[in-house]
């Protein structure tokens, strides 16, 4: 510890065996490099690991896993209500009446990423260019170009918006989207997504 013989009531300060005490404690206990390591892998999020980004997670409300639905199934009812994912016999697995969902847990950066977004979704004002910024930062620019491709947000003027991404989004950038509950929806509003 710095200083910690200012920390001391002037009662004690005069006692030698009382500062002999927390002298040898100070040189035997050093908590600077805890405190480091505490700063780096917890406090800091762009350099926080394993459970120092689970800790974020729980306080923005964002868990590691995603749930993703399984996208095809071979099935009767839903191809004759018009759901779609029904595959035909050998393609796919049978379809049971409701969504096969899988949990994927995501990496470190993936999810820093995600807390990251919905941390800035927790302050933003919810209009489309604060949506549009979220979506950018998810899929963002990298040295000016489109990793994935164009994403954006569009009001549709009746109480629905659609997120769209022009390119063909995995299982796990569509649970982001939908399942984990980073990117907002106004309340009162619909949103829909739409992708390659």
């Amino acid at each position: 510890m710095q200083n910690w013989n200012q920390t001391i009531l002037s009662q004690y300060g005069a006692s030698s065996t009382t500062n002999a005490i927390l002298e040898s404690l100070n040189e035997a206990i050093d908590p600077s490099n805890d405190i480091t390591s505490f700063y780096n892998n917890v406090w800091n999020i762009k350099s926080a690991v394993g459970s120092g980004l689970d800790i974020w997670g729980q306080i923005l409300g964002v868990q590691r896993n995603l749930n993703i639905s399984a996208s095809t199934y071979l099935g009767f009812e839903e191809a004759v209500s018009g759901t779609s994912g029904s595959q035909p016999f050998g393609q796919a697995p049978f379809w049971s009446g409701s969504a096969a969902t899988s949990n994927y847990p995501m990496s470190d950066n993936q999810f820093r990423q995600v807390l990251l977004v919905k941390a800035a979704a927790n302050i933003s004002n919810l209009s489309v260019a604060s949506i549009n910024a979220l979506l950018r930062a998810q899929f963002g620019v990298n040295n000016g170009t489109d990793p994935y491709g164009v994403a954006y947000v569009n009001d549709t003027l009746n109480k629905q918006f659609t997120y769209y991404l022009k390119f063909t989004p995995s299982p796990n950038q569509i649970a982001i989207i939908t399942n984990s509950g980073v990117f907002p929806r106004p309340a009162g509003i619909q949103a829909n997504l739409s992708h390659l």
